[in-house]
């Protein structure tokens, strides 16, 4: 029998199963609500070689 494959979860850390986890690539709900909530707040960035657009002030 197969050992279930195990992934560290990108939030804590912790080691957590792929097969059957519904969170996944988390370990658990909690980890996958706080990653949203980093993505939510702007912790995160992806970087871009583009400069934002400016909306025009005088519309």
């Amino acid at each position: 029998m197969a050992m279930p494959k195990t992934v560290k979860c990108p939030r804590c850390g912790q080691d957590g199963e792929w097969t059957g986890n519904p969170f996944r690539p988390f370990c658990s709900e909690r980890c996958k609500m706080a990653d949203l909530g980093g993505w939510f707040s702007e912790e995160y960035r992806i970087a871009s070689d583009t400069k934002p657009v400016e909306e025009d002030e005088d519309e």
